[in-house]
């Protein structure tokens, strides 16, 4: 575990800002990977693979027929190109079948695709280089030795590692996993991440807003973004403000959670009320942070295990945002990903756009493909405005626009984080 984070100003005025890299260096110093479990290989798709996978079996794990065709001697049809060439058919091997042969020379078995080979036989003759014939087939065309056959432990061999450790398991490593024998694999799992939405003012979606209500965005959009990162969530819901009510929560989900998200819990005197409703359960770092949307923020460890847990803004927009580049990495890092951000490409701007001076922009933008180059298009959406949540939904990247600018011109080339579901 690192040490707390010192605090920092909350004022704007006082001018101090923490930069966006600093702050995501903070958070990812706080990433712990919950420890490996064993699962049957069904449940591991999507986990990153906690163990070398030595193989005790081969792959093949014996000499079988790659094609239906007729198993025999590469020396009997050497000449098979020059001249036909006819040979007894002594048998059949179907696939599956554990009854032994032995080919003699001069002779000829008739196989299916997965049979195993009968002894003395070297190659596989295709169908399609034969006349077909069941007893005394003609093969129009020569193999050579081991054409079309796959041979014992030619895929994997006993000792090979088949999945490395970090190895994300997908649908090719399941297989792989499953051909070697294995039926459990001892996988990192899922980061458990708490969302809780925090507001007097908030109502769940199966109600009508009276006046002054609005709908609990928050907790449903963080624990789609959450579940997108790779997370197992756990979404809370509405808090009301009442500090004690939140804190009994909070400290209820710092048992069970590697991470925790307190959404409406930065900026304000809510801001305020939530921070101090949970600073006895450990140093939470209310801080301004040099970008926009969301640079009220707070971070802190709490509980007995040293939770990461982020106070974030209420305004679904920025809270979107803030969790896209504070939280996502921390999951991502949680997970034992490599490289816990997402990928970043150059883009060339078809509109202008404007940033707020001293801080970061994160823009919404739409990501194209200039057929005739190669070359990265983006179009803004909307304005930077941070209520404008419905930009977002049609957002495939956010516009990074360093602090130093406030203007940036169309056609000026710019940086693209891609919001593709793959990261």
């Amino acid at each position: 575990m690192t040490e707390p984070i010192a605090e920092a100003a909350e004022t704007e005025d006082a001018g101090q800002f923490r930069s966006v890299e600093d702050q995501i260096s903070l958070t990812l110093d706080a990433a712990v990977r919950p420890r490996p479990v064993r699962v049957a290989i069904s449940e591991a798709q999507g986990l990153l693979c906690a163990e070398e996978v030595v193989a005790e079996h081969a792959l093949p794990g014996f000499d079988q027929a790659a094609v239906d065709g007729y198993a025999v001697r590469s020396v009997d049809v050497r000449t098979a190109g020059q001249e036909p060439v006819q040979l007894p058919v002594v048998g059949e091997i179907a696939a599956g079948s554990r009854q032994p042969r032995r080919l003699q020379p001069g002779q000829a078995v008739r196989v299916d695709t997965g049979a195993p080979l009968p002894t003395l036989a070297d190659a596989v003759v295709p169908t399609a280089y034969t006349d077909g014939h069941q007893a005394k087939v003609t093969v129009h065309k020569s193999v050579p030795s081991a054409g079309y056959v796959r041979r014992t432990g030619e895929d994997v061999q006993i000792g090979d590692v088949a999945v490395r450790k970090g190895d994300t398991i997908g649908s090719a490593q399941v297989g792989l996993l499953a051909a070697v024998g294995r039926a459990k694999v001892l996988v990192y799992p899922r980061p458990r991440v708490s969302i809780v939405s925090v507001g007097d003012e908030l109502v769940d979606i199966d109600r009508t807003p009276s006046v002054g209500q609005v709908y609990d965005v928050n907790s449903y959009a963080l624990s789609a973004a959450a579940r997108d990162a790779g997370a197992e969530v756990s979404r809370v819901g509405i808090v009301p403000g009442d500090p004690k009510r939140l804190r009994e929560v909070v400290e209820g989900r710092l048992l069970m959670s590697e991470i925790v998200v307190v959404a409406g819990g930065a900026g304000g005197s809510a801001g305020d009320e939530v921070h101090a409703a949970l600073s006895d359960l450990g140093h939470i770092d209310m801080t301004r942070v040099a970008m926009h949307p969301g640079s009220v923020q707070g971070f802190g460890r709490l509980g007995p295990d040293s939770v990461p847990t982020f106070l974030i803004p209420g305004n679904p927009m920025s809270a979107l945002v803030v969790f896209e580049v504070l939280v996502r990495p921390l999951i991502r890092a949680a997970r034992g990903t490599r490289n816990p951000h997402r990928r970043i490409v150059g883009a060339r701007l078809l509109s202008p756009v404007t940033s707020t001076e001293g801080r970061k922009g994160f823009l919404r933008g739409q990501l194209l493909r200039d057929e005739g180059n190669g070359e990265y298009l983006v179009q803004p959406l909307g304005t930077s405005g941070a209520h404008l949540l419905a930009s977002l939904a049609e957002a495939n990247c956010l516009i990074n626009i360093d602090e130093d600018l406030t203007e940036v011109a169309a056609g000026e080339q710019v940086k693209v984080t891609f919001l593709a579901q793959r990261a």
